[in-house]
């Protein structure tokens, strides 16, 4: 993949370009703030822009605001934001344009080569991935609406694991069921939110994004 990192710390750019490098991908280039991250996408078309949420020039969110924008410019530009802390209006402006390819990872999580290796390939293969720790916690905070409340405590279990990314698959393995039963379950989290089959819509996506808002899905 090619890669472009937005990061305002030189020590961590570095550390991530060596750990993207060791993945097996080609930084085509690392920056220091978010204009610059912004022509670094426009110039080189990326496939994934690793990002820092804050980023120069204001330091508060200007990281992401940048790729926002540039996946506003190229709509197939997969995007996985880190921060330092969890913001659940992070997570939701990422997934808020019901899009692919979107991810949000804490920074500690990619000191591990193995898991930020995984997160680029998911949202480069158009999946969205959340970092566990951003789950749990916005799992407790999101306790509110009609629709999330309809859920079952394994639909619940289910959509916190489809907010981290995982496949049916992946999730049939982690609760310890089967693979039908997990589409059941999914195929329950669609009908009570209120998504029905669509072509425009990743159904997923917006699934994850009501349970953010911890209300209707539309």
């Amino acid at each position: 993949m090619r890669i472009v990192i937005g990061e305002d710390s030189v020590l961590l750019r570095e550390g991530l370009i060596r750990l993207v490098r060791e993945g097996g991908h080609c930084v085509v280039a690392a920056v220091g703030d978010a204009p610059s991250l912004l022509s670094a996408i426009s110039a080189n078309c990326p496939d994934v822009a690793l990002v820092d949420v804050r980023m120069p020039p204001s330091f508060t969110d200007d990281g992401l605001r940048a790729a926002v924008e540039a996946r506003r410019r190229q709509p197939d530009l997969a995007v996985l934001v880190l921060s330092q802390y969890v913001e659940e209006a992070y997570a939701h402006d990422l997934l808020a344009d019901g899009g692919r390819g979107v991810g949000y990872l804490l920074k500690d999580r990619v000191q591990d080569l193995e898991t930020l290796d995984d997160a680029l390939t998911r949202v480069a293969g158009g999946g969205s991935v959340l970092d566990p720790e951003v789950v749990a916690q916005l799992f407790i905070r999101r306790r509110s609406g009609v629709s999330i409340e309809s859920l079952s405590q394994r639909e619940r279990e289910v959509l916190a694991l489809m907010a981290e990314g995982r496949t049916n698959s992946a999730i049939a393995q982690k609760l310890m069921v089967t693979d039908g039963a997990v589409e059941k379950h999914v195929s329950a989290i669609f009908t009570k939110l209120g998504l029905p089959p669509s072509e425009a819509d990743h159904r997923r996506v917006l699934a994850v994004l009501a349970w953010l808002r911890g209300g209707p899905a539309r």
